[in-house]
């Protein structure tokens, strides 16, 4: 009788291993697709920055400096290749856009074409569904955390070598405090 309770003791461990590991498996898999759809995003803003700097050099010929910046941030956000440089990288690529973006005030043609006019509503699509890629990711990080962190989870998990992963965070600039005067 003492032989089958610790058979039975065993297949339950085994079974709850298993669940425990295909569990965790499953949210690393959702971890790296909810990366892929930021990715994804990402490409669809690379594609379009060629076509809004080459429209604006036409507008901005002495604005050359911040085109350069502009492609030079997107050049460096297409070689990042982990989700840290991917992240900090598009982060600049963003405050380069802005700046491309201040410049259609400065120039009332540029602001008026039609061909800009379609591009800047695209990146901001394009911004607004990344946005809302990076919450998912974050959510989906916060359970695979939960998962890796908590017992009996976290036993699975340290033996599968698998650690607590990095949320994708607003950048310093952007948490500053907006003074508005009147």
């Amino acid at each position: 009788m003492a032989l089958w309770i610790i058979l039975a003791i065993i297949v339950l461990l085994v079974v709850v291993y298993i669940s425990i590991y295909n569990n965790i498996i499953k949210m690393k898999n959702r971890v790296e697709s909810s990366f892929a759809q930021i990715d994804a995003h990402l490409k669809q803003r690379y594609d379009l920055i060629p076509n809004l700097v080459e429209i604006v050099k036409g507008y901005a010929k002495h604005e050359k400096e911040t085109l350069t910046a502009v492609i030079e941030a997107r050049n460096t956000a297409l070689n990042a290749s982990t989700i840290e440089e991917k992240d900090s990288a598009n982060k600049s690529l963003a405050g380069a856009l802005k700046s491309v973006f201040a410049l259609a005030e400065a120039y009332p043609d540029l602001k008026a074409n039609e061909g800009f006019v379609k591009l800047q509503t695209q990146l901001t699509q394009i911004e607004e569904q990344i946005l809302q890629a990076r919450k998912y990711y974050n959510a989906v990080i916060r359970e695979f955390n939960n998962m890796v962190e908590v017992f009996p989870s976290s036993i699975v998990a340290n033996m599968m070598h698998q650690s607590k992963r990095q949320y994708l965070e607003v950048d310093e600039v952007e948490r500053k405090r907006v003074d508005i005067k009147f």
